[in-house]
């Protein structure tokens, strides 16, 4: 079988699916690895790097002819410009990326028509085995540092205490909504620079995971039973419930110095945990990064991509912060990307069986029809007929 590594076509993505170092893994799989002139370049991975992996450097429209076809971003997860890319891979090809199977699900159903073999990364189950495998936990932790240290560089104060000669500096005041991945680094990271942090989720389970590491964990009267999803992801509630904790929140976020949001739903709207008479209130030179901004915000007037300034209050809301730290990013993805390219040749891929759960998680595609239950549900279409094969 024949691996392709693509190159990256999206604005302002420089990572590469598979490093040089995985090409080595893969080789030795018995799989036949070739990767796109310049693929690996904008990480900072030379075309000699892979030809010394033992790969094949090729040109676009021949990667693009692999049995299996390797990127960061597909379908859904690139936007308008896939929709030429995948009338240019055969029927019957592979193809293993993200592919924002859930907030994008026609592009996936164009994908099936194709008749490709679609396996998103971003449906990794969140088991023990398949941790090594989940892009989204390995990348979430890049972007949680990064949005620290953006918005760090936004603040015009500086984050630790300091003491000197000309009198005491107080530290700044950092609040993080969210404590899931990319929540827990920024805390992390924000404790590192020496700020003072806190830290909310509505999942009450995760306190102990703040508070270990040095953050306040900050409590609500709310009632959050049902808060947590499967898999560990948080929940939506309910309206009033989300009025509420924006009421409640308001004095806390009044009082940061740095507001990070990170709290996102799988495929869905983000909720707003920040409104606009919050960020009013917020001390001047205050900084919001709002990770979420991409799916709607966390914050009321943030813009995906685009810098907001209301008031005295800078607004951030980037929507690739592991693209910006590229040559480690992309060695994490690599690594999620072969162990989970090495589970499915161990399982029979190109033909894994419905008991592998690791595999039916991740198979959105197969056959000419879209076969992920929750993935036809977003695209309306009915469930499939249990005794069709997937």
């Amino acid at each position: 079988m024949k691996v392709a590594i693509l190159k990256e076509n999206a604005p302002g993505e420089r990572r590469v699916a598979v490093v040089p170092a995985g090409v080595a893994a893969l080789a030795k799989l018995g799989l036949e690895v070739v990767v796109e002139s310049a693929a690996g370049a904008a990480a900072g991975f030379q075309d000699d790097e892979y030809r010394s992996a033992g790969a094949t450097i090729v040109d676009r429209g021949d990667a693009l002819a692999a049995d299996c076809v390797v990127a960061v971003r597909a379908c859904g997860a690139d936007g308008d410009r896939w929709a030429a890319e995948q009338d240019r891979l055969r029927s019957g090809a592979a193809l293993v990326a993200m592919c924002d199977p859930l907030s994008a699900p026609e592009q996936c159903v164009a994908a099936a028509k194709r008749g490709l073999t679609v396996y998103a990364l971003e449906l990794v189950p969140r088991i023990t085995r398949a941790q090594s495998m989940d892009v989204l936990s390995s990348q979430a932790n890049i972007a949680g540092y990064r949005a620290v240290i953006v918005a760090a560089a936004a603040l015009p104060r500086i984050l630790p205490m300091m003491t000197t000669a000309a009198g005491t500096l107080t530290p700044a005041k950092v609040l993080v909504l969210g404590a899931g991945v990319a929540g827990l680094q920024a805390i992390a990271t924000a404790k590192r620079l020496g700020a003072q942090v806190s830290a909310y989720d509505v999942r009450p389970a995760v306190k102990e995971q703040v508070q270990s590491l040095g953050a306040k964990f900050v409590e609500l009267p709310l009632e959050t039973g049902g808060s947590e999803a499967a898999g560990g992801y948080a929940k939506a509630m309910g309206e009033e419930f989300y009025a509420r904790q924006r009421e409640l929140l308001g004095r806390v976020v009044a009082d940061s110095d740095i507001v990070i949001c990170t709290a996102l739903i799988p495929g869905q709207k983000a909720p707003v945990l920040v409104t606009a008479d919050m960020v009013g209130r917020m001390r001047s030179g205050s900084v919001v990064v709002d990770l979420a901004a991409e799916r709607g915000g966390n914050c009321e007037g943030s813009r995906p991509d685009e810098t907001v300034v209301v008031g005295d209050v800078t607004i951030l809301g980037p929507t690739n912060l592991p693209a910006e730290a590229a040559f480690h990013t992309s060695q994490l993805y690599s690594k999620n990307v072969v162990t989970f390219l090495t589970h499915l040749v161990k399982a029979g891929f190109p033909d894994v069986a419905d008991d592998d759960e690791i595999g039916r998680e991740t198979l959105v595609a197969r056959g000419g029809q879209l076969v992920h239950p929750k993935v036809r549900e977003r695209a309306g279409l009915p469930p499939l007929d249990q005794t069709s094969p997937r």
